[in-house]
């Protein structure tokens, strides 16, 4: 069994590298462990974690900055904003009923995942809003980057690199955050009766329109019956003041109803839809079952859907169906078509969750042209030189 260490002070965390690095010791680094399950098995016999890092340490409304410690579990951060009417701008989403954890998501995770819902679509991914970091590299040295602005220019900008690299050039301790205050008002239209290109031919419309959309998905029959609906829809949301939600609402309503039904859900409603799509809840996934995500060009989702159709994986599409989100059974071959699916339409794919020995086996993540998995390789010795964070957790061998 993996030995768990959680400092509770950001110098002792430091000290557990240090003394990991000298030993050539490989660490699990994590959180709350809610997504133990994702990409590649980590060969540690000694796990690191954050929970112990908890704690908002800065919040300036008026500002639009929050700063917390990498261990504070989301629910708490989200909490803070509500009671100001802020919220993440990320809308990242909650994966421990995917992963069938137990303990909610912390910063931390969330930020080294670079997850996102279906907000990215209009406002960008996580680490487009993240405006500093406090980590400790592989050498056990404390590093800080970026600030409480923007447009901070102190330093190298290591927060977009550090943002997305699953823990494997550094342990993040502390993570500043640009938030936004959150909508009054949330509307959904929904468009019933379409197949997946008529579907996301409607979303495309709905996100060119000049009414905010700030979310779209399409949900085919097996989704959307987990969703509460009677068969496939495509839906678009506009959150902002009650008053602009209705009058949006309803002219996107008029504009969407030459591609099908068309019909509004109220904000309680959509709310409760919106939310079940950002966490996955949709996807048809038994416990035993991979799931991929796979991004593409908006266009090319509805091809994904039918090749993954084919090799008997279902799902359904978000992002105005630039985002796949897939479910199926848990074998290479299975894993290669998905795969191939979405590099024949030039996107890319993570293996998110799957059975120890199938992501052990296959690559997680596309490999990389030579180029830049050499750059790859040099960036991990810089931050990481003995190897020792993560090691295996994108690429084997790395």
């Amino acid at each position: 069994m993996t030995s768990l260490t959680a400092p509770t002070e950001e110098t002792a965390l430091a000290a557990a590298v240090a003394a990991a690095a000298a030993a050539g010791e490989p660490l699990a680094i994590q959180g709350n462990a809610t997504k133990a399950a994702m990409l590649r098995p980590v060969q540690a016999a000694r796990a690191l974690s954050t929970a112990g890092l908890r704690g908002i340490t800065l919040y300036s409304p008026k500002e639009l900055v929050l700063r917390a410690r990498a261990g504070t579990p989301l629910p708490e951060i989200e909490s803070a904003l509500a009671a100001q009417g802020q919220h993440l701008i990320a809308e990242p989403p909650d994966v421990s009923a995917l992963f069938g954890a137990t303990q909610p998501s912390t910063l931390g995770g969330i930020v080294a995942a670079n997850l996102s819902g279906p907000r990215r679509v209009v406002w960008g991914a996580m680490r487009d809003h993240v405006l500093g970091v406090r980590a400790v590299n592989g050498s056990g040295e404390i590093i800080r980057s970026g600030g409480r602005v923007l447009k901070n220019v102190t330093g190298l900008d290591l927060c977009k690199l550090l943002t997305g690299s699953h823990g494997t050039l550094a342990v993040m301790t502390e993570i500043t955050l640009k938030v936004l205050p959150a909508p009054e008002s949330v509307g959904t239209v929904v468009v019933s009766g379409l197949d997946a290109k008529a579907g996301v031919a409607a979303l495309s419309a709905a996100l060119g329109s000049p009414y905010g959309v700030s979310g779209a998905a399409y949900l085919p029959p097996a989704a959307a019956a987990r969703a509460g609906f009677p068969g496939a829809v495509a839906i678009a949301r506009i959150e902002d003041f009650a008053s602009s939600v209705t009058y949006r609402i309803a002219r996107l309503r008029a504009d969407l109803a030459g591609f099908g039904a068309a019909d509004t859900l109220d904000e309680a409603a959509s709310r409760t839809l919106w939310r079940a799509v950002r966490d996955a809840t949709p996807l048809p996934a038994a416990p035993e079952d991979t799931v991929w995500r796979v991004s593409v060009r908006p266009s090319a989702g509805p091809a994904v859907l039918e090749a993954a159709r084919t090799a008997g994986v279902s799902g359904f599409l978000d992002w105005g169906g630039g985002l796949a989100w897939l479910a199926g059974p848990a074998s290479e071959a299975v894993h290669q078509a998905v795969c191939d699916a979405a590099t024949a339409r030039g996107g890319t794919w993570t293996l998110l969750r799957g059975p120890e020995p199938l992501r052990a086996a296959v690559a997680v993540v596309p490999p990389e042209p030579a180029a830049l998995a050499r750059i790859t390789r040099q960036v991990k010795a810089a931050f990481d030189p003995r190897g020792i964070l993560n090691p295996g957790r994108l690429y084997a061998g790395l």
